[in-house]
């Protein structure tokens, strides 16, 4: 992606924690017969090579998974908090009015080969920890194991399992660093008074640099 250096967040432990907040990620990948895109919820196993593996599985009716075969590269997008931002909101405006609309946003990019797996045991073990992760802190906890177990053996076999041990590792925190500090902290200040959750996320992740 597009990654001006003073948007740029090479912090990995940042990086990981991005990806845990934001878990349901745009999959892409290109083949001969176009770009394909799956909306998926992945999980991070940070501990699993350089910058971590991402795990997950397809519908097998989802025909993207057949491009995948052979390790073809995929990329995986997962969007942070994102917001409109107001010229009205500038230092600069009072000052000489040459100011624009922007929209700031958080983004994070991994790329690596996809490992398709059809084993039932490793299957049965990605979607046991993609429950657990979003089943943990509710009063009554839902587990792969309260399913009936032919009911269990039907759905694992309309699925296909992946890996991707991610190889690179981009972020962009698009928060106004490239403008004044008066220009952050108005910015810092009109995301914060607004109603909306995911302007209020964004203002939380700006630090002002002067």
């Amino acid at each position: 992606m597009y990654l001006p250096a003073s948007f740029r967040q090479d912090d990995l432990a940042e990086l990981h924690r991005q990806i845990r907040a934001t878990p349901f990620a745009l999959l892409t990948s290109a083949s001969a017969d176009g770009v394909q895109a799956s909306h998926l919820p992945l999980l991070l196993e940070p501990g699993e090579g350089e910058f971590g593996t991402l795990y997950g599985h397809f519908a097998k009716a989802n025909p993207h998974w057949h491009d995948l075969q052979g390790g073809i590269e995929a990329l995986a997008v997962f969007s942070g908090p994102d917001a409109y931002i107001s010229p009205s909101w500038y230092a600069a405006k009072a000052e000489h009015g040459k100011v624009v609309p922007t929209w700031n946003y958080i983004a994070v990019h991994a790329r690596g080969p996809v490992q398709l797996i059809d084993d039932r045991e490793r299957l049965l073990q990605i979607v046991s920890r993609l429950s657990d992760r979003h089943e943990a802190g509710r009063p009554q906890p839902w587990a792969v194991g309260d399913a009936p177990p032919d009911y269990l053996n039907a759905m694992l076999r309309a699925i296909v399992g992946f890996a991707l041990p991610i190889r690179r590792l981009e972020g962009k925190w698009k928060l106004g660093q490239n403008r004044s500090a008066a220009d952050q902290l108005g910015i810092r200040r009109g995301l914060s008074a607004s109603s909306e959750p995911s302007d209020q996320a964004l203002a939380a992740h700006m630090t002002i640099i002067d």
